[in-house]
């Protein structure tokens, strides 16, 4: 059985798809969500006009930037290695600070739990845990998004069976609840950055970063460097001096193990702003390889989002896992 998604208010039409977008914790809604990521089979024609930045190195290994560029796009490894973490037991350590105006802490959030598997089925249990301020309601409730959302990624109600870790294939939004669509609007943002992402409300298409009209804004450069002992090429993405203010990736930077082109890290840094809602996000993810297979091991969040009629959130997350 699947875990009963929370209640994000009574919001309709547009300020419902605003809120599941860019509550506090939008990115890892995402991460862990069930249904399948587009397998994006993109047209590349228009990043091959622009100039890719390759260090020395890069050009004397005969780098071909073509072949590349269709990996980076068409990348299902990064997604696989989160699926995977559904099939396998580990411990988390979590920690999640809310911040007040004045920037001090008001409430947080310090854990432990452990991810159990038994007859494909996975539940949770929470070893630990310790709370400050106004983490809780009265009645028990989480009062703020982030942790709502946290406790819908990472702890599981009653045990979860069934699953699958394919990630090829596609959605038919069509015939999907509006939850199934955002969630599958969010994974096209992290999962397959630079994709035009259809229906997300006021953005402009100011995530579709590698299309003409917002690729011009931005710089590409490839460099090599040791990541973690792997040899990795390093792909970033950043915006060109003057755009800062107009784009809506601030960076997107990504270690791509050199042999087998598999995401090791990426770190993302995303800010947006309507007069309807506004977020500046920042997002670190670290891999590691156990029997063979890639899975998060480290997750860092720190966001600010605001949404008329709610208040402003300032949330830092952070989430340690050990296989």
């Amino acid at each position: 059985m699947q875990p009963t998604p929370y209640n994000y208010g009574s919001f309709a039409g547009v300020k419902t798809q605003i809120l599941k977008l860019h509550s506090g914790f939008f990115v890892l809604v995402l991460l862990l969500s069930g249904s399948k990521i587009f397998a994006q089979q993109p047209d590349t024609a228009n990043i091959f006009r622009l100039p890719v930045q390759l260090d020395s190195f890069v050009v004397r290994s005969g780098f071909d930037i073509n072949a590349f560029i269709r990996r980076v796009r068409a990348d299902t490894t990064f997604y696989k290695a989160f699926k995977s973490m559904r099939f396998v037991p580990y411990t988390a350590k979590n920690n999640i600070e809310v911040f007040g105006k004045h920037n001090n802490v008001i409430a947080s959030l310090k854990s432990r739990t452990k991810q159990n598997i038994a007859n494909r089925c996975r539940s949770t249990t929470i070893t630990e845990e310790q709370t400050t301020g106004d983490f809780y309601r009265h009645n028990g409730d989480y009062r703020y998004y982030t942790s709502e959302l946290f406790a819908f990624l990472f702890l599981t109600k009653e045990p979860v069976c069934n699953e699958t870790d394919i990630v090829a294939g596609t959605m038919d939004v069509a015939t999907k609840g509006q939850m199934e669509k955002s969630e599958f609007q969010l994974k096209q943002l992290i999962f397959n950055p630079g994709s035009k992402v259809v229906g997300i409300p006021f953005m402009a298409a100011r995530e579709s970063i590698f299309d003409e009209g917002e690729s011009e804004k931005y710089d590409f450069k490839v460099k090599q460097e040791v990541y973690e002992g792997m040899d990795c090429f390093v792909f970033s993405i950043l915006p060109k001096p003057g755009y800062e203010r107009k784009t809506m990736y601030n960076e997107l930077t990504t270690w791509f193990r050199k042999s087998d082109f598999s995401i090791v890290a990426r770190n993302y840094s995303l800010s947006y702003a309507t007069l309807v809602y506004d977020f500046d996000v920042r997002m670190r993810v670290r891999t590691i390889e156990t029997g063979g297979k890639l899975y998060p091991t480290y997750i860092s969040y720190d966001g600010n989002w605001h949404i008329f009629t709610k208040k402003r959130e300032r949330v830092k997350f952070t989430i340690e896992v050990t296989y």
